[in-house]
């Protein structure tokens, strides 16, 4: 039986020049060879992001994946969320580890994706879901001179990247269209170095500004949209930590339909006379599988790590997870809607969906863990927790840290995994799993639901008719009212609603711009 093979092309050049190459071509006085321009271009300082990139150089792992496999990198590089490594996987609920990109199911069947790769549109999307800032421009909106100086600021700081969206054919390579970050620049030879993704095709290798432009300003034939570029850096606030959407379930276009659309006329009604009318009219119309909506993240790692202690990185993370959730529960949002669900003799639902006891939250967290670390994120049904054990360490200061230890197997043995679990240290108490263990107040429906409705966008509320009441709940979901962290957390949240908004009505393409909040 014969089996298919991919092997390295030689890169053309020119018009390319190979980064690491020792030998030049003479064109008049000028001995152009890839290294003495590298180095040429670190002394002038326009080298500065290329060293943080080449730490996180991914190849991409299909022949159509390289959009993934660029803003992999570029977020790596920028350490957005920096408890979290970024991959290019598409098996998965999201870019990254599989938890915390909505984005990602909404934008893209993977099959597909396998398929046709990614459009500058989805690259763009899933860069703001991520958490990051972006500025994209395709080449119809803009200059070769404003390319060249979006060039030379990302060049000469490592604290912006910018991802090319460029045809091959204008560079006599092979294939079609492509992404890749840029890695550098020559001012005086006015060539960009581009770290090609498809490692497995083509090094890096150094490209003429002027040329570059030419092969950005083509069409992609499956979006009619012209190409271009994209300038990625950090936001001034975090992405969440502790809550996110999630469309692992298809019933996400429902549910963000429900609360964009249908809320705001339910809320219309003459019968909505106080907050608790507001609130009532929302949980009892929630559509089904609401749950799987939001989710609170917990970090998971093999047992084998660090054995039972925890990181200064990992105390840092949890401790600030559970501050979120301790000013979630301060809210005054969050007594209104615990008020309401212990009163109404467990009328809804989705109490009774979204709470369950920690071992077993933790042990469906466990099979995921494994699911991630076997690289096959998303199909945690081949794993199974056999048993988990919570315990608790002095992590920080006085506070325990709550750490559900389990056993998951397949077919293929067991692994152990640990799940760091952020508490409510006011109702947290440890006393004993046979003798010594926890019963800790761990992300439950009171305070998932009142991080949503904070969420919600501004207009959500605009159709109560009662003055009062709609200045009322006004008062109780304003973000402006919020701690900073919390604030962060929640508008990162509202920007992943709007941008869900932005796929369900299929605009990804034609706005490129960050969600307004």
């Amino acid at each position: 039986m014969a089996m298919a093979g991919l092997y390295r092309r030689v890169l053309p050049s020119p018009p390319a020049i190979d980064f690491a190459s020792n030998e030049g071509k003479a064109t008049g006085t000028d001995l152009l060879l890839g290294l003495q321009l590298f180095l040429e271009a670190i002394q002038n300082g326009t080298m500065e992001g290329f060293f943080k990139l080449i730490s996180y150089f991914q190849t991409q792992s299909e022949p159509a994946y390289c959009g993934l496999a660029s803003l992999s990198m570029v977020l790596n590089a920028l350490a957005i969320d920096p408890g979290r490594k970024w991959k290019a996987s598409t098996n998965c609920q999201g870019l990254g580890d599989g938890s915390m990109n909505p984005c990602w199911t909404a934008v893209s069947h993977w099959r597909r994706l396998k398929l046709k790769g990614i459009s500058f549109g989805k690259v763009v999307c899933l860069a703001h879901c991520a958490g990051a800032k972006v500025e994209a421009f395709r080449s119809n909106l803009s200059t070769i001179d404003d390319f060249r100086k979006h060039v030379m600021a990302c060049t000469t700081s490592d604290d912006c990247h910018l991802i090319s969206s460029y045809h091959r054919g204008l560079f006599k390579q092979t294939g079609s269209g492509h992404f890749s970050p840029i890695g550098g620049y020559h001012a005086e030879k006015d060539m960009a170095l581009i770290l090609d993704v498809a490692r497995f095709k083509y090094p890096p290798h150094w490209v003429p500004i002027p040329l570059l432009w030419e092969a950005m300003n083509t069409i992609d034939e499956a979006t009619g949209l012209h190409r271009g570029f994209m300038l990625v850096s950090k936001l001034n606030r975090a992405p969440a930590l502790l809550y996110t959407l999630s469309c692992k379930h298809e019933s996400w276009v429902s549910i963000s339909k429900h609360l964009m659309v249908d809320l705001p006329v339910l809320l219309s009604s003459d019968n909505v006379k106080d907050i608790k009318d507001v609130l009532s009219t929302l949980l009892s119309n929630l559509p089904p599988n609401f749950a799987e909506f939001i989710k609170w993240v917990a970090e998971v790692r093999r047992q084998e790590e660090n054995g039972q202690k925890l990181s200064e990185e990992e105390k840092g993370r949890l401790a600030i997870k559970e501050e979120v959730l301790k000013q979630v529960q301060e809210t005054p949002l969050y007594k209104h809607i615990t008020s309401l669900l212990l009163s109404e003799d467990s009328v809804y639902q989705l109490k009774a969906e979204m709470e369950s006891s920690l071992t077993n939250v933790a042990a469906s967290i466990c099979c995921q863990g494994a699911d991630i670390f076997a690289g096959r994120s998303g199909l945690s049904d081949r794993f199974c927790c056999r048993q988990t054990c919570v315990r608790c360490y002095r992590a920080t200061g006085d506070n325990p840290a709550t750490v559900v230890s389990g056993t998951v197997v397949n077919g293929n043995g067991e692994q152990g995994v640990d799940v760091l679990v952020p508490t409510s240290q006011a109702k947290t108490s440890c006393c004993s799993s046979g003798k010594n263990g926890c019963s800790p107040m761990h992300p439950g429906s009171n305070d998932v639901l009142t991080a949503l409705l904070l969420a919600l966008p501004p207009q959500t509320w605009s159709h109560i008719k009662d003055m009062k009441v709609l200045q009322e709940i006004e008062n109780l979901v304003s973000a402006e009212n919020l701690p900073p962290l919390l604030q962060e957390e929640i508008l990162h949240l509202r920007g992943q609603f709007l941008l869900l908004k932005r796929c369900k009505d299929n605009k990804v393409e034609e706005d490129l711009a960050a969600p307004p909040f």
